[in-house]
Formats: structure tokens, C-alpha cells, sequence
């Protein structure tokens, strides 16, 4: 499989907002009975960008690699959408790919145009995708990818799985070619823990890639939302 590419530098911003928007859409199943944990979600939705960035279809000649390459030279927008029952089988027979972790579903969808959303996800729900953890989440592995949330930002959790897959894809850009096929080999393993405030500053000072939301949602513009801390990156 190819690697992925990296763009050699992120055009100015400028330019970004004169070329043709698109955005990233991604469903999360949220049935009634049984809602995911939110850090599973989180982590589902973080996985499941990495696992369509480094898809033959979005490769090279493949089939969404132009959609992806308009969507990059643009705003790196990503929208979560939530779905249950029919519409999540419905979600499910357009062209995109589901991962799966312990508890969440999460579908994402090649790029489309701003304001190019198929019926069947333009209808589904955006705002105020709520999501609790049953239990704390498990002691960190700081052996492996760790996404770490702002602990000052309250974000929703629809709000907050664009952040983490953000979050992961500035990662994958940053890693060189062999840890990038490492990472994808593994099943791009990574958890998402809060920091505690000590640890914000450490690594928003640390070089290690910073989100920085663009504030069209939720937060003001500017807000660092989630630092990516990959062993490689260190």
C-alpha cells in the first residue's frame, strides 16, 4: 500500500478559504438504547479518519483521492452527524468506511462540496451530540498515540470527535513514512485522555501538532482543542 502523502506546507490562509470548500463527513451510530461511550467515540472517530486517509481510495489514482486532495487545499473541515436505526442503514449504503471500537460506530465518508450533502446524511442531526463515559477511562499507555484534550474547553461530543480526528491527522502528516506504516499495520492503536492543566501547558509548548479550531462552532476562534502526542513525535 502507498504511503500517504504530506502536503509540503500548508498553503496560506488566504488561500485556503478562496479554494473550493469541502468537509469531511462522519456519522456516529447513537442508538436510543445503547449510546457509545463518549472516549470510545472519541477514539472511534480519531481512527476512523486515519483509516480513510490512508485508504487505496483515497490514494494516488484511486477513486476519492481527488475529493480528498480538494478537501486538504481547503479548510480541513470535519463534521460529525449522529444516526439510529434506518438511518444509519441507510448512511451505511453510500460509499465511506465504518470502524468499529468497543462500543462506537463511526461511518466517514469521502470529502463532498460544503454545501454538496447527500439527502441521506443531510438530514441527520449535527448539534448537540451528547455522550457520557459509564466508567473513567483506563490508565493511559504513554508508550503509545495519546490525543490530549484542552481540560479548560467544554466541547459537545460531536463537537469533540472533529477534534480528535483533526487531531490525528495533523499526527499522520507529521510521522515519517515508516512510522506512518507502522501505525497503519497496528491498526492506528491511540486513546484520548483530558490533561490535567499542568500537562496542557507542557504540551502546548512541547512542538508536538496543536489543533487549533477555526471557531465556526461551539468555541472562539483560535482555541487549542487537543495536542497529538505520538511516541514518534517525541
Amino acid at each position: 500500500m502507498s504511503d500517504v502523502p504530506i502536503p509540503a506546507e500548508n498553503p496560506p490562509a488566504s488561500a485556503r478559504d478562496e479554494a473550493p470548500q469541502y468537509v469531511l463527513p462522519l456519522v456516529v451510530r447513537l442508538e436510543r438504547d445503547t449510546p457509545p461511550a463518549r472516549t470510545d467515540a472519541l477514539e472511534t472517530s480519531a481512527r476512523a479518519v486515519l483509516t480513510l486517509l490512508g485508504d487505496e481510495r483515497a490514494l494516488g489514482d484511486g477513486e476519492w483521492a481527488e475529493a480528498v486532495r480538494n478537501w486538504e487545499d481547503a479548510r480541513i473541515r470535519k463534521v460529525v452527524r449522529r444516526a439510529r436505526g434506518a438511518e444509519w442503514r441507510r448512511a451505511g449504503t453510500l460509499p465511506g468506511i465504518t470502524v468499529t471500537g468497543r462500543t462506537a460506530e463511526v461511518r466517514v465518508f469521502p470529502p463532498i462540496p460544503l454545501d454538496g450533502w447527500p439527502k441521506d446524511l443531510a438530514k441527520l442531526q449535527v448539534s448537540g451530540t451528547e455522550l457520557d463515559d459509564p466508567e473513567p477511562p483506563s490508565e493511559t499507555d504513554r508508550t503509545a498515540p495519546v490525543l490530549w484534550l484542552n481540560p479548560d474547553l467544554v466541547m459537545s461530543a460531536g463537537k469533540t470527535m472533529a477534534q480528535t480526528g483533526h487531531a490525528a491527522q495533523l499526527a499522520w502528516w507529521a510521522l515519517p513514512g515508516a512510522a506512518r506504516t507502522a501505525w497503519r499495520a497496528a491498526g492506528h492503536p491511540l486513546s484520548v485522555r483530558t490533561a490535567t492543566p499542568a500537562e496542557w501547558t507542557r504540551l502546548t509548548h512541547s512542538g508536538l501538532p496543536v489543533v487549533r479550531d477555526a471557531g465556526f462552532t461551539e468555541i472562539a476562534p483560535n482555541s487549542c482543542t487537543v495536542v497529538a502526542d505520538h511516541p514518534a513525535l517525541r
